[in-house]
């Protein structure tokens, strides 16, 4: 039995040395593959919708280790300070909380009422030397700032290299 070949757009059927332009069934499978386990994973991931079961949700965290110090920032747009917790235990800060959102509106035909929750975790290996006594942390315009400083044992010394 032989095929028919199939015609693309251009109304060729191939590259014209009998290979398709189309992907192979492996890479297909591939992809599709991938597809499946990105939704197995997290099934309202790239969904925006209300009604989406609240899997949580996890901030962004940017991590400078500098000279003397480890600053951690996190956005968390919309989340009350008093929802927010820090720690710091065995070489991880660990931030965690819960955002919390209602909206309600009423016109003179109509009142609507939103209301979204989501709990959140996010923790950050930090390098070795970290002052854990020392931390601070502060919120402002959704953004948090930990600040962790090194101990004076874990900043590197510049050492002075004698001419002879």
């Amino acid at each position: 039995m032989k095929l028919i070949p199939w015609k693309n757009k251009r109304g060729s059927t191939g590259s014209g040395n009998g290979e398709s332009n189309l992907p192979s069934l492996g890479s297909l499978r591939r992809g599709m593959d991938q597809i499946f386990s990105r939704f197995l994973e997290n099934p309202w991931g790239g969904l925006d919708l209300p009604f989406a079961p609240s899997s949580g949700w996890i901030p962004s965290v940017d991590v400078v280790d500098g000279a003397k110090e480890v600053t951690v920032r996190a956005e968390i747009p919309g989340v009350d300070p008093k929802d927010i917790d820090v720690s710091v235990a065995g070489g991880t800060l660990t931030i965690a909380g819960e955002k919390k959102s209602e909206h309600e509106e009423r016109g003179k035909d109509f009142y609507r009422s939103e209301r979204a929750f989501g709990s959140f975790r996010r923790s950050v290996a930090l390098p070795e030397g970290v002052d854990a006594d020392k931390v601070s942390a502060e919120h402002a315009n959704g953004v948090l700032t930990v600040r962790l400083p090194k101990s004076q044992s874990a900043i590197p010394k510049r050492i002075a290299i004698n001419r002879k």
